[in-house]
């Protein structure tokens, strides 16, 4: 892999991280088109851009994020849990993080099995992307907003999380659809669902890097990673900026078409 190609993979990771469309998938994709074979030195490279995606999530919603930790731990200190929306929030967060954690946990063996097929799954998985975001959207107006989320609601967020965890899946696209399908507003729905997935990013890119640390020979990659890393975290906070004005205006059909016809010429030209 070249610098280059680094700089150019950073770019997709941090567009589809976020952009309803499955970062998993392009990521698939746009290595097999490069003709960059699947091996360690791959491997520690996916993982450090996911990384810097994450990173980009952190830095966008840094005041959420703090002020939500500030109250939930003040609450529980103060033996008032739930007594501001931001503490409230806190308890939500765990709520909508647990259906992955279990579900991973248990299928993490099965998950794995189903990466033999990358670009079959990922032309499925695409297509899969495509129903559910043309069926959110046809459901009646949503009118709800961040306020007034309740634990069904972050339950609801962490069940369709759990689709994220198979490869190919998009996760904001499933997480975005949790919330829609809970009746909030298309952004309300995108912030509910990018700070009720944090914990699990984060959890799982702290797991990944240190299996990227042990490998040997990290660091003469050392130079690619980083292209990798910056590169997909300047793009994801971009992403992020933009999807929220986006979807002030404009429904997910669009993110839906997209998916459709790339996951049908996945599929037809594998």
């Amino acid at each position: 892999m070249t610098i280059l190609q680094a700089f150019f993979l950073g770019i997709v990771q941090g567009l589809t991280e976020f952009i309803p469309v499955s970062s998993t998938a392009h990521l698939l994709i746009i290595t097999n088109l490069l003709g960059i074979h699947a091996d360690a030195k791959t491997f520690s490279f996916n993982v450090i851009i996911q990384l810097g995606t994450v990173v980009a999530l952190v830095a966008f919603f840094w005041k959420d994020i703090w002020q939500i930790s500030l109250a939930f731990f003040l609450g529980i200190k103060h033996k008032k849990p739930f007594e501001n929306l931001h503490a409230r929030q806190g308890w939500l967060v765990i709520v909508a993080t647990i259906p992955a954690l279990i579900t991973g946990f248990f299928l993490k063996d099965i998950v794995e099995t189903m990466s033999e097929d990358p670009l079959n799954l990922a032309g499925i998985r695409l297509l899969v992307t495509a129903v559910l975001l043309t069926a959110v959207e046809y459901i009646d107006k949503r009118t709800r907003t961040l306020e007034s989320a309740t634990w069904v609601d972050a339950l609801s967020v962490g069940l369709f999380q759990v689709l994220a965890i198979f490869p190919g899946a998009s996760r904001s696209g499933a997480t975005i659809a949790g919330g829609m399908v809970r009746g909030f507003d298309r952004p309300s729905a995108a912030r509910f669902a990018f700070l009720m997935s944090a914990p699990i990013l984060l959890a799982a890119g702290a797991y990944e890097t240190v299996k990227v640390i042990i490998l040997p020979n990290t660091t003469e990659f050392l130079p690619i990673l980083v292209t990798g890393f910056v590169t997909a975290a300047a793009v994801g906070w971009l992403a992020i900026k933009w999807l929220l004005a986006y979807l002030k205006k404009r429904s997910l059909y669009i993110f839906a078409g997209y998916c459709f016809i790339a996951g049908t010429i996945v599929l037809l030209f594998k």
